[in-house]
């Protein structure tokens, strides 16, 4: 896939080398931005805020994941919608390992049980 010019290439090679690790994920291009998917649901979306030229990633997580990540403050906010929906700032700094468990876990959310079992 080529580079979206909305989102820095540093941030694009450290997602598909995560999501390239969950079977049957791909990436595509969003509204705004990339995301990446699970038998056509979103696990995923990247994109820059273009008002504020910060970079903002969105994914799902489980209702007691949730409550502590939001709770934290910042990195983590809330999404802009849906009841379990987080959004983080990307920063240069982040912890991609903390990353790749927070979007495994939002892929095992959409992901058919088959293709979780195949995680373990």
């Amino acid at each position: 896939m080529t580079d979206r010019a909305d989102v820095p290439p540093w941030v694009l090679e450290a997602l598909r080398g995560i999501c390239a690790t969950l079977p049957e994920s791909y990436e595509e291009p969003a509204w705004v931005g990339t995301r990446w998917r699970v038998r056509g649901r979103t696990f995923v979306h990247v994109y820059t805020r273009p008002d504020q030229d910060t970079v903002v990633m969105t994914f799902r997580a489980q209702p007691e994941e949730f409550e502590a990540l939001v709770a934290g403050g910042a990195p983590f906010c809330r999404g802009p919608w849906g009841h379990d929906l987080v959004a983080m700032t990307v920063e240069p700094d982040a912890d991609w390992a903390e990353v790749k468990e927070l979007l495994t876990e939002s892929y095992r959310k959409f992901a058919p049980k088959k293709l979780v079992q195949l995680l373990r």
